[in-house]
């Protein structure tokens, strides 16, 4: 342990974690300065001139990453009979609804995504006090409430992931793992930057993405310039 202490010194050492950089430098520096034993995940934090407050400057969304998350997402598809089939074709990893609502309402939650369709929304709705804390309840608009589960299912196997400003203000999601290739880090965070300056609400006045940061789960941020407009 001792040793791999001093090789995270070293690598902080090497960089000036005050300077902004681009996407890919920053995901350089990232790599360098992560010492784990596991693969760490890289995420990107995105401070907005928003006031999450009011309900017109909520920021929230899906980003589909280029590259995927690197995280083996376990996909709960809370569907009728005749959808079954179509969801576990699809790369659910549970497939049900009484049973499982019931094992919800008992408090399992050990899965990462929900996916559900309008019609069983009166049933799933009263589990939004286990579900709601844990950031784990369906909602329209982050498409996992949805007519065509089979394709909600490989959109979220495939890396879409959903986000929302937190009352502070920011924006935190996963944009991989440490193992990636800079490039690959950069293009995925690219993405979600763009994603988010698409969703800018009318009524956010002054600058909106006031600052930019890639991490890992076990190193110090990494700031990156805020004007990014490629990954390179």
């Amino acid at each position: 342990m001792a040793q791999v202490s001093k090789k995270r010194k070293e690598a902080l050492a090497k960089h000036d974690l005050t300077q902004v950089r681009s996407l890919v430098e920053a995901a350089i520096v990232v790599k360098d300065i992560t010492y784990t034993k596991f693969d760490a995940s890289v995420d990107i934090d995105v401070r907005l001139g928003v006031d999450p407050r009011k309900a017109d400057q909520m920021v929230r969304g899906v980003a589909t990453l280029p590259h995927g998350t690197g995280k083996t997402v376990r996909v709960l598809a809370l569907v009728t009979p005749d959808k079954e089939a179509e969801a576990l074709a699809a790369g659910a990893d549970f497939v049900g609804l009484d049973d499982y609502i019931a094992k919800i309402e008992k408090g399992w939650t050990d899965i990462d995504v929900i996916i559900t369709m309008p019609a069983v929304m009166a049933k799933v709705g009263r589990l939004g006090r286990v579900l709601g804390p844990r950031g784990l309840m369906p909602n329209p608009k982050s498409g996992t409430v949805t007519t065509d589960v089979a394709k909600a299912v490989q959109e979220v196997k495939a890396g879409k992931i959903d986000f929302k400003v937190d009352k502070t203000g920011i924006i935190h999601c996963s944009v991989g793992k440490v193992s990636f290739d800079p490039k690959m880090l950069a293009e995925n965070a690219l993405e979600v930057i763009q994603t988010l300056g698409r969703l800018k609400p009318s009524s956010s006045k002054g600058t909106y993405i006031k600052s930019i940061t890639l991490s890992s789960t076990m190193s110090p941020a990494v700031p990156v310039d805020s004007q990014v407009n490629s990954a390179s």
